[in-house]
């Protein structure tokens, strides 16, 4: 039985592969991983700040109401 090619390769050719056929070269691909990270840097260091900012619930409360109509 003759060897598919796609087989043969490694996995991490077939994603240079899959992201060349996408139109991303490795710097680009590099560019979007560290928007992505630094993005989530960005919306942790938000929330730590509001859970710091936040004022205890009163005694009786325990959350936010929510009200449904």
């Amino acid at each position: 039985m003759p060897r598919v090619e796609s087989r043969s390769k490694k996995a991490c050719c077939l994603v240079s592969e899959v992201l060349e056929e996408a139109g991303l070269d490795r710097k680009k691909a590099r560019q979007l991983r560290r928007q992505v990270l630094e993005g989530l840097i960005l919306l942790c260091q938000w929330q730590l700040e509001r859970m710091n900012d936040e004022r205890p619930a009163p005694e009786g409360r325990k959350g936010r109401r929510v009200s449904v109509e």
